[in-house]
């Protein structure tokens, strides 16, 4: 499988934790929906905590990934839904745990509601395995 990270001379170049798009040559694609901060019997980590919340959902999203035979590393495109714009740094902290240089191309959303409240975040995601 190739991965070309895509940056042309005519579209701004991101801040760095994130790149503009890839294009994949190979592999099997595994689509994850969003994961949210429950653990695996259903209960919520990290009641108001965000970086509790965020590492459950990379945590969950680690082993989305691995029961695919996929890693992060694979990860093409994320989708990140927060409900709080300030609980941005705080997520990128997390996130910079679990992903490396060049990042995935990613969509960051802060909304309104997500389905449950006690949910600060869901992230969901797009990889390719060979």
């Amino acid at each position: 499988m190739e991965m070309i990270y895509l940056q042309p001379a005519n579209v701004s170049k991101p801040a760095g934790d994130y790149s503009q798009g890839v294009k994949v040559k190979g592999g099997t694609l595994v689509v994850l929906s969003g994961q949210v901060a429950w653990d695996a019997q259903g209960n919520l980590v990290g009641k108001g905590d965000i970086r509790a919340q965020a590492r459950q959902v990379f945590e969950n999203l680690r082993n989305m990934l691995a029961s695919s035979g996929a890693s992060f590393k694979d990860v093409v495109k994320l989708g990140v839904f927060l409900k709080n714009l300030e609980d941005f740094p705080a997520f990128r902290e997390v996130r910079a745990q679990y992903l490396t240089p060049p990042f995935p191309p990613t969509t960051l959303l802060v909304v309104k509601s997500l389905a449950r409240k006690e949910w600060l975040l869901e992230v969901e995601a797009i990889a390719v395995v060979d």
